[in-house]
């Protein structure tokens, strides 16, 4: 990637993905964030120019610029990337650590963030704007959906196939073949052993539902 990138989100994850693209040479032109204190602040040497809908920098994106989405509340990273899909018509470039290995026989989709440490082992399918954090690892041919995060050091085994939009917490185990449905939410430290169904919370060693 040659172009520079504007990224939308001014955060803890905004700092991560500048740090990403700075360890690959890639110019970080600055941040968009919709909270207007930090509009015209310098983060880590770098601008908050303005909104996430400001029109005279997304303008800029697919001919001098990338995108990259670095928000971690689902519904607010839906609509920017709808937005730069259908206005920009571009897709969020991929931010992915030059210390984080993905194997060759890996295939990974769009606006990934995939942290220091993380592995993405051969026969992994992943789509698009994931989040994986730190020291994250995913098992031979796992198969991960759109908008799910993976929390640092957990561990996906192999054959785990977690549908969109799922959260998984730091440090979990997810044994091998399991499958976690759309929306599910796993607490961090569980040890699954058993499928998860779509939009279930669960929690523990090992993990059971938790009773709302």
């Amino acid at each position: 990637m040659k172009n520079p990138v504007i990224i939308f989100g001014a955060n803890y994850l905004g700092r991560a993905a500048k740090e990403i693209f700075e360890t690959n040479e890639v110019v970080v032109y600055g941040f968009l964030d919709d909270d207007k204190k930090l509009h015209q602040q310098e983060l880590d040497e770098v601008l908050v120019m303005g909104s996430t809908d400001d029109e005279g920098f997304t303008k800029l994106i697919g001919k001098k610029c990338e995108a990259f989405v670095a928000v971690d509340d689902n519904k607010l990273r839906k609509n920017i990337v709808k937005m730069l899909q259908e206005v920009r018509h571009v897709q969020p470039v991929n931010a992915v650590h030059a210390r984080a290995s993905v194997s060759a026989k890996a295939e990974i989709g769009h606006g990934n963030f995939i942290d220091h440490g993380a592995y993405l082992s051969p026969g992994v399918k992943m789509g698009s704007h994931n989040l994986i954090h730190t020291n994250a690892s995913i098992g031979v041919g796992s198969e991960i959906g759109n908008f799910v995060q993976i929390g640092a050091g957990s561990t996906i085994n192999p054959g785990v196939k977690i549908e969109d939009e799922a959260f998984i917490g730091s440090g979990v185990t997810i044994v091998g073949g399991i499958a976690i449905g759309k929306g599910a939410r796993i607490g961090a430290g569980s040890v699954v052993i058993a499928p998860v169904k779509a939009g279930d919370t669960v929690f523990g060693n090992p993990a059971q539902v938790v009773k709302a």
